[in-house]
């Protein structure tokens, strides 16, 4: 979630001009055990968070915990908001709900959140949307992972964490010099670092 949130952050500051998510509206959908965290981390920056999931009781607990609204059901795609967070299902961005959705930023913790990653990326660009690619401001629970193999501590795997905000900053960069997706650089990014991790083997 941390992760989720430092890219999201990035991307604001690409998208706003600033990375202040103070009065944005931001609506969360799936609020399990990482979309709970993110909504904890906006709502701390002061964020205004709607959040929306199929489990109804989650939904109302999670909404009470964090003084939020709660949305039912598809209506969700229809809503104002700044950035929309998909942290539950993938393909959420499909043909149907990119012609509803109403944001500037798409950053959530769902894997594969784009229908046909590129058509859909190329969409969502098109319409002015910005797409954190998912496996970019996921990667923190890699991180977690790679903490229990390699032995080092919760400090130092967020201080990886935080590093997303400037991979976020590269990737956008990127995408702004070669007039590429996001999805297009972030590939691009992971295949150069894999292909330097080879070499130093």
């Amino acid at each position: 979630a941390f992760g989720v949130y430092m890219g999201m952050k990035a991307a604001a500051l690409h998208q706003f001009g600033s990375d202040n998510l103070t009065g944005k509206k931001v609506v969360v959908q799936g609020v399990g055990a990482v979309g709970q965290s993110l909504v904890g981390h906006l709502v701390r920056e002061g964020a205004e968070v709607t959040i929306n999931d199929i489990n109804e009781s989650k939904l109302a607990e999670v909404s009470s915990k964090f003084g939020v609204n709660a949305v039912l059901g598809d209506a969700v795609y229809d809503l104002p908001m700044d950035i929309y967070a998909p942290c539950a299902l993938g393909a959420t961005v499909n043909d149907d709900t990119l012609e509803r959705l109403q944001c500037k930023i798409i950053a959530g913790a769902a894997n594969n959140q784009l229908a046909d990653e590129v058509r859909h990326a190329k969409m969502v660009q098109e319409k002015g949307i910005l797409y954190a690619p998912d496996f970019l401001i996921n990667a923190g629970g890699l991180i977690n992972v790679y903490r229990e193999v390699a032995k080092f501590g919760e400090a130092e795997a967020m201080q990886r964490t935080e590093k997303i905000y400037d991979t976020t900053l590269e990737l956008l960069k990127l995408t702004e010099l070669e007039g590429i997706t996001t999805s297009e650089a972030a590939m691009r990014i992971a295949l150069r670092r894999i292909e330097e991790k080879k070499s130093q083997a």
